[in-house]
Formats: C-alpha cells, structure tokens, sequence
C-alpha cells in the first residue's frame, strides 16, 4: 500500500473510532505500529490557506463564508502587514479586506507582485469602493480578483475557488 492509501486509511479509522490506538491501527492495516506513527506524525492541515488582511469590517463573514468551505482561513486584523505574514503562513491566497479602497493594500500587493518568493500567490480585493477608477487602481497594482461589498457568499466562495483553481490546477 502506497502512502497516500496508507494516510487515506489511517484517517478512515481515526475518523470512526477518534480514541483508536496507533497500535490497532497498525494491526487493522498489518503494517507496524512506526509506520503508522511516521504517517500520522507527517499528516498535516492540507486544505487550501486563505490569509485575510486588512482593515475592512468584513472579516469575520468573510472568515466563516470560506472555513464553510472547508479552507484554512487565517486572519491578520488590524490592518495591513507585511510580507513577513505572507512569509510565516505561507497562503494559497491573500485577501485583502480594504475597507475603503485603502492603498497600503494595493502597496501589499505590488511587493507580492514584485517578490522573486511571492509573485504568484493570487491576490483578491474585497472594497466598499465599487467605481470603475477604483478596480482599475487594483488590477494594475496587480490583484487578481476585486468584490465590492456588502457581498454575496456564493459569489466569493465560487470567485475564491476560479481563482485557487487556476493557480493550482
């Protein structure tokens, strides 16, 4: 049995049974009781990481709208950061919950763009600012994709998953 069969396994009988042993696992699978170990200590957090920065008041809907989905959402409030955020949390997608069109998110966005590490991480605007001179100031810094708010959530998850999916597939 490959790895990925084997972890599949694992998870199977981790999911039927939370309080089963390493050791009946491995008697269940006929493999030892290391490797189980091995494989469940490699087992990580595998879905997608949306990282949320940004002063915007829609956090938090944002957040609950795409863990619904079953994405790793991670949230910087308070205001931009810098790359050392993009740096510890390694996203698959930074999402930028200006507020009001806020340039320190399209500043965000060109030193992502302009990153020899970052360049390719998609980059997604969420604004109250829904004018044509404002999404034209964000796609040229580089995003990816602009929502203006209030928003719908079955348009951001299927935005948030295009986008994810033309980078990853």
């Amino acid at each position: 049995m490959n790895n990925k069969n084997l972890d599949h396994e694992i998870l199977k009988l981790i999911e039927a049974q939370p309080e089963i042993s390493e050791r009946e696992i491995a008697s269940r699978l006929s493999v030892s009781e290391e490797l189980v170990k091995t494989r469940i200590a490699n087992l990580k957090d595998t879905r997608q990481k949306i990282l949320i920065m940004g002063d915007g008041s829609n956090a938090l809907s944002v957040k609950a709208t795409l863990e619904a989905e079953n994405y790793n959402v991670v949230e910087i409030p308070g205001g931009f950061s810098s790359l050392e955020a993009v740096t510890a949390e390694k996203p698959d997608l930074v999402l930028l919950d200006t507020g009001l069109a806020d340039p320190e998110g399209f500043k965000i966005c060109k030193q992502l763009r302009t990153s020899s590490r970052y360049w390719w991480i998609p980059v997604m605007v969420l604004s109250e600012k829904g004018e044509v001179k404002n999404r034209i100031e964000a796609f040229e810094s580089g995003v990816d994709d602009y929502v203006t708010t209030p928003f719908n959530p079955v348009e951001l998850r299927v935005r948030v998953g295009m986008i994810l999916k033309r980078t990853y597939f």
